[in-house]
């Protein structure tokens, strides 16, 4: 093989295709094919093939990615960057073959503290870079920081170990969304590897490549394909039948195949003739595969110290000398019997000399040095959300969105108060605990409602709602809460929430058309946030004092969460729920109250953000779509303040005029060409 393609890699080419118009095509590594049986012999010619410089690819590997070497270094590297204290866990991930430490920087570690230090510091970072972007983008980190893509790149078998980590990688990434934090994570991991689920789709390994490589294949999976060039190196390997091989199908005295549970030596006897058949086949298929030329590898088999060859017992030894066999030494004169009869067998011995080494294509030209732009790349993109904005301790753009719905919630509560006793009378709704643990408590009991249940079956059966309030708070420890919790729910579905425009109340137990937890994520241009701002400050409550946004650019997505969009009277509303606490009772509640709690907290910021993200969405599914007509604006559902006056609703409708201008805005970005001027 190597000298075929040698021969192909001169300059001009000796060894080719030669086409009707005399040109003559090199032979490449594309165009070999070899079949095996299985893995093994796979493995085998795999192996002589990168000693000689030539690459492969086995496009039969059924084995899992998980039962591979890469997979016991990986599960290292996740238990030393999920503990980084923990200084056994770090040394074993960095003395981990894949990773390549030389022995001298291992031994340095032990002796230069500070060297120590760094390398502790390091796996730090990979948690934090985990928790904060996931186990994907720590990996990728991880493998650029130790060189591991280009030292295996350089080494033989070393594309199929990258594939395989960077595989491992994905379904890593997949299965965290299923499992909550890093030890969850490692936890599967393991057991996935102890359980051995090979054959499962997203296990099985993933092909490195199969451009211009040598293709080794098994005979069953190359049946109805055809390669230039194939090579049967293992021709006349066999494997015999005998006793402890059952059970088996044997054939009996009429050829029906039966199941034998006790092999005696008849019955090895004709399960060894059935073998031979079967072997028979698949040499036929073997043969048949080439489109040019085949070369079979013949030798006599022995075993043990016999002598004698059993060279008939396989398929190509029976052909050639049927079951009487080959006397020893031979075998050359049997194959110049058959070459003999047909002109298109030759006999030629195998090359016994030094092994050549593959020189590649000259014609390939060098790498040269890596392209590098001319101008500045772009900067500064990122995914901005209501809760970026706002946060000015944060520096705007260096907050990432949130990933979910839960997540959002939990970012909006952070800013009150740790959970305590609200302070109220004891079993009022005003005396549920307050903090981020009890709004989000509130919002995912809202939101099971929503989506597992059905608002309007929450309202007229509500021993469902009962049974799985009942469940959450003992899970919190708020028992004593229970019957609040139950009767406050009983009490939010059934309100009649009176909103300016609506004929009638909208009772969100009786909401037919509604989506709850919608996420939208906006494209867009350059734009200021104290632009934005400015806008939202002039059309909603204006001339009312409110802090301002933190200094930002949006440029790239604008992403959020909105707890429910429903129809109501033929007018889209944006909703969202708020159970901050405002005070002890219901006067706490009142509209210019919650007024005040809106600009302190700049929800009107978040409402015309959530309005735009509507106004697109209606746009994009109305065939008649109308502002004016169809947009009802959006309301805040403060959920202690239900029996306040104004039932706890603070309500805007953004202007048209203001909705379509941000629209413009982030479709055009009219900050992009002034800060790239200056």
């Amino acid at each position: 093989m190597v000298a075929l393609l040698n021969g192909g890699a001169t300059r001009p080419a000796v060894t080719g295709f030669r086409h009707p118009d005399g040109r003559l095509e090199p032979v490449r590594p594309r165009d070999m094919a070899v079949l095996v049986r299985d893995r093994h012999e796979a493995r085998a010619i795999q192996e002589a093939l990168a000693a000689r410089d030539v690459r492969s690819v086995y496009l039969s590997d059924n084995d899992s990615v998980l039962a591979t070497a890469e997979a016991d270094d990986l599960v290292r590297w996740l238990r030393a960057c999920a503990e980084p204290t923990d200084e056994g866990l770090v040394r074993a991930a960095l003395a981990t073959p894949t990773l390549g430490l030389a022995l001298s920087e291992l031994d340095r570690l032990v002796t230069d503290e500070l060297a120590w230090e760094r390398r502790i510091e390091q796996f730090g970072g990979y948690r934090r870079l985990w928790r904060s972007r996931g186990v994907l983008a720590m990996l990728h980190r991880l493998l650029h920081d130790f060189g591991v893509p280009q030292r295996l790149l350089a080494t033989g078998g070393g594309e199929r170990s990258l594939t395989n980590l960077l595989h491992l990688a994905e379904l890593l990434q997949q299965w965290a969304r299923e499992h909550d934090g890093e030890q969850a994570l490692i936890r599967h991991l393991v057991e996935l590897r102890q359980q051995a689920r090979n054959g499962v789709e997203d296990q099985i390994l993933r092909l490195e490549s199969d451009e211009d490589l040598v293709k080794v294949v098994t005979i069953h999976k190359s049946k109805g394909l055809q390669y230039p060039l194939v090579f049967l190196p293992f021709a006349c390997t066999f494997r015999a039948v005998s006793a402890g091989d059952a059970p088996l199908r044997v054939p009996d005295r009429d050829g029906r195949l039966r199941w034998r549970f006790e092999l005696d030596a008849e019955d090895v006897e004709a399960a060894e003739a059935e073998r031979l058949a079967e072997d028979l086949r698949l040499f036929y298929v073997a043969l048949t595969r080439a489109q040019h030329a085949c070369w079979v590898g013949m030798a006599p088999i022995t075993v043990g110290n016999n002598k004698r060859s059993l060279l008939e017992r396989s398929a190509a030894g029976y052909l050639l000398a049927g079951p009487d066999g080959v006397e020893p030494g031979g075998l050359e004169t049997v194959l110049e019997r058959a070459a003999a009869v047909d002109p298109g067998i030759t006999v030629s011995e195998p090359l016994l000399d030094e092994p050549s080494r593959f020189v590649g294509d000259p014609a390939l030209p060098p790498l040269g040095e890596p392209c590098r732009p001319r101008r500045r790349a772009a900067d500064a993109w990122w995914i901005a959300s209501y809760s970026a904005l706002v946060q000015h301790d944060a520096g705007g753009s260096s907050r990432a969105a949130p990933a979910s719905a839960a997540e959002d919630v939990l970012r909006e509560e952070s800013g009150q108060a740790p959970a305590q006793e609200a302070g109220g009378a004891a079993g009022s709704w005003h005396g549920f605990p307050r903090g981020p643990d009890a709004g989000t408590f509130l919002h995912n009991l809202l939101e099971w409602a929503a989506t597992q249940l059905g608002l309007a079956v929450a309202a007229s059966q509500p021993e469902g709602l009962d049974a799985e309030v009942e469940r959450r708070c003992r899970f919190r420890g708020w028992e004593d809460h229970t019957a609040t919790v139950q009767g406050w729910l009983r009490a939010l579905l059934g309100a009649e929430l009176s909103l300016p425009g609506a004929q009638t109340p909208l009772a969100l137990g009786r909401l037919r058309t509604y989506q709850a937890e919608l996420e939208f994520l906006i494209e867009t241009q350059p734009l200021r946030a104290e632009r934005l701002d400015e806008r939202v400050c002039q059309h909603l409550l204006p001339g009312r004092a409110r802090p301002p946004v933190a200094p930002a650019r949006l440029n790239g997505m604008l992403k959020g969460f909105i707890d429910l969009v429903c129809c109501h009277e033929g007018r889209y509303y944006v909703a969202d729920y708020k159970s901050n606490w405002l005070g002890g009772g219901d006067g706490h509640y009142a509209p210019e109250h919650l007024e005040a709690e809106v600009l302190e907290r700049r929800y009107d910021l978040q409402l015309v953000i959530y309005t735009l993200a509507l106004h697109r969405l209606l746009r994009a599914r109305l065939p008649d779509y109308d502002y004016d007509r169809h947009v009802g604006g959006g309301f805040y559902l403060f959920l202690r303040g239900v029996q306040a006056p104004g039932q706890g609703v603070f309500h805007a409708r953004p202007p048209r005029a203001l909705i379509e201008e941000l629209d413009g805005w982030l479709r055009d970005g009219p900050d992009g060409q002034q800060e790239q001027a200056s």
